[in-house]
């Protein structure tokens, strides 16, 4: 039987042109799509998909690490999310991820075999698989 760890909780009020706030008041941002008049108004403001890019970036990264250590294959990384909103005629809206995994002290096969075992076990990439597109670029850096 699964453990829940924690639950976070969001209220959001006005959708793609309103303001998100926890239950705990840490997390309060405003809302707007890309090329608004609200969005021009709240330079500030963000959006779902710089929010999912944000929350899948960070739990990919530390999914990675967590296999790393796993490995005894201690690595430095950074991760870009990219998310990408789509509309077509047939499907309506859809989503695409782009991960871009940065590693130093590592060779490229060993962070291909990290960073595909840590898709296997990040919890967004298990909640999206099969469902949403995404791509995983591994890259060897010399420095973050």
């Amino acid at each position: 039987m699964a453990k829940k760890l924690f639950t976070a909780t969001v209220t959001v009020s006005g959708g793609r042109e309103g303001t998100a706030v926890s239950e705990d008041g840490n997390f309060n941002v405003a809302i707007a799509m890309p090329g608004t008049p609200r969005a021009k108004e709240m330079p500030e403001a963000t959006n779902p998909e710089q929010l999912f890019a944000a929350g899948y970036a960070a739990c990919f990264e530390s999914a990675l690490q967590g296999v790393s250590k796993m490995e005894r294959t201690p690595i430095d990384t950074e991760v870009i999310g990219n998310v990408s909103l789509y509309k077509d005629e047939e499907e309506g809206y859809r989503l695409q991820v782009n991960l871009i995994i940065k590693a130093k002290g590592t060779d490229q096969e060993t962070l291909e075999k990290l960073v595909h075992q840590a898709h296997e076990t990040c919890p967004y990439s298990k909640a999206i698989r099969n469902n949403i597109e995404v791509t995983l670029e591994p890259q060897v850096v010399e420095q973050l």
